[in-house]
């Protein structure tokens, strides 16, 4: 009679262990979404509101703290201005990881004039980054310039 009562309890006891299982995997799947959650609305973005005007980028330079991840705003008030920047620092090697990081890369964003045109990346490396306009934009087009300072 104990053997079959010992028979028994070895199924019942393999599903509660099961069930128990489950339910741990389950809870852990809950609590790792949740924090992955939280950890994403942690990171701020900072919007940064750029003007594009003959012959200049204003404000500038551009100041962000490294870990930072960015929206550039830019606008383009007198005509149309393109917009290119480094990703790798002033004196970096340009081999290995970039010091910034875009969402959606390109080598040169056109600026239509009347339009805002946002870029967004994350600034991973301190240093300066150089930028200037990539579309033809009058006599002065060679002087637009200006800089990206993570800090």
């Amino acid at each position: 009679m104990k053997s079959s009562a010992n028979e028994l309890r070895r199924p019942a006891n393999r599903l509660v262990l099961l069930l128990g299982l489950l339910a741990f995997i389950l809870a852990s799947g809950v609590y790792l979404v949740q924090s992955a959650s939280v950890m994403v609305q942690a990171q701020q973005v900072h919007v940064i509101e750029l003007k594009a005007k003959k012959y200049e980028f204003d404000p500038s330079p551009l100041h962000v703290k490294a870990g930072t991840k960015v929206q550039l705003k830019i606008s383009a008030l007198d005509h149309d201005h393109g917009f290119k920047i480094a990703v790798y620092p002033d004196g970096a090697k340009s081999s290995g990881q970039p010091g910034l990081v875009f969402t959606s890369a390109q080598d040169c964003w056109l600026l239509k004039k009347g339009e805002t045109t946002t870029i967004e990346f994350i600034a991973q490396t301190p240093g300066t980054y150089p930028f200037h306009c990539c579309h033809r934009c009058g006599l002065g087009h060679h002087e637009m310039n200006a800089e990206l300072i993570v800090d």
